[in-house]
């Protein structure tokens, strides 16, 4: 895959996963309202529960690579399928995904399916061919329900989103990480 092919797909593809979640929420609300992105008084304590929930992910998913071996083919199946990131890529993937993704799954669909199907749904969408997705399918589904715990807890998207982008970044980095850089030459 040519340098940046995965970013603009990918830019490409969270764009229209927030677009639909706004007209979704415009749509139905009609205004949509400050407040269901942060809230003025307690973003403090939304950052701060968006890190430690995004603390506990990491962790649960460190304790996954030590014990499975399915996490660990995963995580090199994800790697080859990215191919080397750059810092910068690295960090727009995660912002993106993890924003996108928490408007339109905490934002449009948890406000209207409730929590349950839209967990189930979050961790559905999370899977691929091979047996190795499985267990990325458990642990989104596990990830989902604390993400839309949070949404329920604090009321707002800010703590989820720093989350989700949080986790990401932390995965993309370490995939990143055990890769080589990605060379850039004009040639």
């Amino acid at each position: 895959m040519p340098p940046g092919t995965l970013l603009r797909w990918g830019s490409w593809i969270y764009l229209a996963l927030a677009v639909t979640a706004v007209l979704w929420l415009g749509l139905r609300d009609g205004a949509i309202p400050l407040a269901l992105f942060f809230d003025l008084g307690a973003w403090w304590a939304d950052l701060a529960a968006g890190g430690l929930a995004a603390a506990a992910i990491v962790g649960l998913w460190h304790l996954g690579l030590l014990a499975l071996p399915s996490a660990r083919a995963l995580e090199r199946t994800i790697q080859e399928t990215l191919g080397p990131l750059t810092a910068s890529e690295v960090l727009t993937l995660a912002v993106v995904s993890g924003f996108a993704e928490e408007l339109f799954f905490r934002g449009a669909v948890q406000s209207h399916w409730g929590i349950v199907p839209t967990t189930i749904l979050f961790a559905l969408l999370h899977t691929g061919p091979g047996r190795e997705f499985r267990v990325w399918t458990v642990f989104a589904l596990f990830a989902g329900a604390v993400l839309g715990a949070l949404m329920i807890w604090r009321g707002n998207l800010l703590a989820p989103a720093v989350a989700h982008v949080a986790v990401n970044l932390f995965g993309l980095a370490r995939l990143q990480r055990r890769s080589p850089e990605p060379s850039r030459d004009a040639s």
